[in-house]
């Protein structure tokens, strides 16, 4: 069965596997570019990258209403636990993987901070690479620029999805070195185009990839889907 990847705006995304449906930084409820609400995703996982309320927004409703599993930091797993009554979740901390029914999950390094929408400590952000029937997925999430990303690459990618908004994040200047060191096969902008301070012009970012790297740049928009064979 094929991979398919949904882009549902900012820096959430769907996974559609033979094993379930992942959602990874659900903020879907209050986003202004989201093409659905929380209470239409059906998941067995979540994958919250850090506490920010634009990437947790909906992780709970989600998880209490589906029964879906969240992955996240120790920190994001215990306050989702404590006070939001999330069942199921597995705490990790960076670096850390674990075993799923659709393959490994790993927490990734990430250059970014990480509070809690009530202000509680969030602990360390993260990205996630995902091996899925053989298919390796990273999604950078929030971050920076780092040299770790040439490790991550090392794996080699046949996805990624990295941030060009600026301002929060690397920008798309920033992105096309990180892609350069992540080589991935395909690659595809996010946190982008949400509220004015991180708005980019993907297409422009779209030739710069192609002129610049080895990855076949893709833009969707939010809702579009893209299949991983």
């Amino acid at each position: 069965m094929a991979i398919e990847i949904t882009w549902l705006g900012h820096g959430c995304f769907t996974v559609a596997t033979a094993y379930g449906q992942i959602i990874i930084d659900p903020f879907l409820d209050e986003s202004p570019t989201a093409p659905i609400k929380a209470k239409d995703v059906d998941a067995k996982f979540v994958l919250v990258s850090h506490g920010h309320f634009d990437h947790i927004a909906d992780a709970a409703a989600i998880a209490n209403r589906t029964g879906a599993t969240v992955l996240g930091n120790f920190e994001i797993c215990a306050w989702l636990q404590n006070e939001h009554q999330v069942k199921n979740a597995i705490g990790m901390n960076l670096g850390g993987a674990t075993k799923l029914p659709f393959g490994t999950a790993k927490l990734t390094l990430a250059h970014h901070s990480s509070q809690l929408p009530d202000g509680t400590y969030g602990g360390n952000p993260g990205g996630w690479l995902l091996n899925i029937d053989g298919k390796k997925l990273y999604f950078a999430c929030d971050t920076a620029l780092f040299m770790d990303m040439q490790q991550i690459g090392a794996e080699g990618l046949d996805f990624a999805a990295v941030p060009i908004g600026d301002l929060f994040t690397m920008g798309p200047e920033d992105s096309l070195q990180a892609i350069k060191w992540l080589a991935p096969k395909r690659v595809v902008p996010a946190h982008y185009n949400t509220w004015p301070p991180i708005a980019q012009d993907a297409e422009q970012w779209a030739q710069s990839v192609k002129l610049k790297t080895t990855s076949e740049p893709i833009v969707i928009e939010p809702g579009g889907k893209l299949l991983i064979a």
